[in-house]
C-alpha cells in the first residue's frame, strides 16, 4: 500500500477535531478528563498538521511539534476503518525520518497508560521512559542523517 503525508490546513480542522474526539472522548472519561474542542483548536493552530493519505482518501492525521531537542508526534489518529493496515506505522517511520533529518536526538510522544496503541509504539522502536498521573511518555532516540 502507497500512502503519503500531505499539509493539513486550516480546512481539515474540524475533521481533525472530530477524529480526535471520536478516537479519545472514551480515555478522556476513564481518566476524568475534559474534552475541549477550543483547546485542541488552539493547539492545531500551534503546530506541523499533516494528513496521512493514500490516493485520494484520507485515512488520518498526525500533529507534531518540537524543540531543540526532539520532535514530538503530539496526535496521530487513523479512521477506525483503516486501521491496522499500516498507515499508522508508515506514519510512524516518516516522522522518525524527518527527526533524524532535522538532526533531532529523538522522537517523542505521550500515550495515555491505557491505550493500546503503545503497543504500536514500542513495535515501532519507542520505549517508556516516564510517566505523569495516567500518561506514558515514550521516546525513540535518533541518530543524525548522513
Amino acid at each position: 500500500m502507497v500512502f503519503e503525508l500531505r499539509p493539513a490546513s486550516s480546512a481539515d480542522l474540524c475533521f481533525a477535531r472530530e477524529l480526535t474526539r471520536e478516537t479519545m472522548l472514551r480515555y478522556y472519561i476513564q481518566h476524568d478528563l475534559r474534552w475541549q474542542d477550543e483547546a485542541f483548536d488552539v493547539a492545531w493552530a500551534g503546530r506541523e498538521n499533516w494528513l496521512i493519505c493514500q490516493g485520494d482518501s484520507v485515512l488520518g492525521f498526525l500533529s507534531l511539534s518540537r524543540d531543540a531537542k526532539a520532535l514530538y508526534i503530539r496526535e496521530l489518529h487513523v479512521i477506525k476503518t483503516d486501521r491496522c493496515k499500516g498507515a499508522g506505522s508508515w506514519a510512524i517511520e516518516q516522522v522518525f525520518s524527518m527527526a533524524r533529518e532535522e538532526r533531532r536526538s529523538s522522537l517523542r510522544l505521550t500515550v495515555f497508560k491505557n491505550n493500546p496503541a503503545q503497543v504500536l509504539y514500542q513495535r515501532m522502536g519507542l520505549s517508556v521512559v516516564g510517566e505523569e498521573d495516567c500518561f506514558l511518555r515514550m521516546e525513540r532516540m535518533c541518530s543524525a542523517a548522513p
